[in-house]
């Protein structure tokens, strides 16, 4: 049996966006009252924590299998995100002029609260960290920031320095629209041809209604559409030219590069890279998992990534 709780980290209004600092949904699903292996879940550019680590495909989500493995199980939404509050700016119609809203500096202080509020929770002095494709730019961020928080890093799918020029054009704007059909478009791009599907297209409604849930005015847009943070992308293209967020280095904690054989934003040259880049860390794992992209915690194929996860979390001693 387990227990779920949503925590809400208070924001502070401001006259300026420099001044206003976002209320926070941190959700928590535990399988017992022991809460000395906390994991948090960071979640990539598009979607919330109950479309990803929460979502059950066919019974069973990825928290589900981490409470299984003794984890306490946390799923930030980044503000734009989900529960969390919306930038003033996503208030508007469409898209106003602007810089792109949730850059990964911004999301790194997020990280950072809701990190900070684990530990004082459960009386732990360091967290372990799953985090999906951009949301490892905001994890690694935080992690060179807070050593001294962080016991293990997952990466899931990550994000990693390219050689551009590949610089969005038009300008991104503060923020985006995205609609179910783009989103299935993408989960689906990266299966080779001939191959049989891998996302679980049963299920798909379903995940379609919780994604259009995670926006309340999802629904009133023609077609339905929800606001989407526009930094994120943003991020991802700066480090495609060249220009990561944070560096690898500055990692001192024990890291797994897990990646699917078919992910075309996450390739073996990626996890190679990355591998390479983290020298100082103390344990560097990089795991391929056969038959899955970059969406792989939606296919059918995601005991491969829940397994390799799991055991690279369950080696901290």
């Amino acid at each position: 049996m387990t227990r779920s709780r949503d925590h809400l980290l208070p924001g502070t209004a401001g006259r300026d966006s420099a001044e206003w600092r976002p209320a926070l949904l941190l959700r928590e699903q535990a399988a017992a009252s022991d809460l000395g292996r906390p994991v948090l879940y960071i979640h990539g550019a598009t979607f919330p924590s109950a479309s990803s680590v929460m979502f059950r495909f066919h019974g069973v989500s990825w928290a589900d299998r981490l409470n299984q493995a003794g984890f306490d199980v946390f799923g930030l939404d980044f503000a734009g995100y989900g529960g969390s509050e919306r930038y003033p700016a996503m208030g508007d119609a469409v898209p106003p002029a602007g810089e792109p809203l949730g850059r990964a500096a911004e999301a790194a202080d997020q990280i950072e609260r809701a990190v900070r509020f684990i530990v004082a929770e459960t009386g732990v002095s360091r967290i372990s960290v799953v985090a999906h494709s951009w949301g490892t730019i905001a994890g690694g961020l935080f992690a060179a920031r807070h050593p001294e928080l962080v016991d293990r890093l997952a990466f899931f799918g990550p994000i990693v320095r390219r050689e551009g020029p590949r610089e969005p054009e038009p300008p991104l704007g503060p923020w985006l629209p995205l609609t179910v059909s783009a989103q299935h478009a993408r989960f689906i791009e990266d299966v080779p041809p001939g191959q049989d599907p891998l996302l679980f297209e049963d299920e798909f409604p379903r995940w379609a209604e919780t994604y259009l849930d995670s926006d309340p005015g999802s629904r009133d847009r023609a077609p339905p559409a929800v606001k989407t943070p526009s930094g994120p992308i943003a991020d991802i293209m700066a480090a495609w030219s060249g220009r990561l967020a944070y560096d690898p280095a500055a990692l001192r904690s024990p890291v797994a590069i897990i990646h699917g054989a078919w992910d075309s934003l996450s390739t073996d040259a990626d996890a190679a890279w990355l591998r390479a880049a983290l020298t100082a860390s103390p344990e560097v794992h990089a795991i391929s998992v056969p038959r899955a992209t970059h969406l792989m915690h939606l296919e059918q194929g995601r005991d491969g990534l829940f397994k390799a996860t799991t055991a690279f979390l369950e080696a901290s001693p």
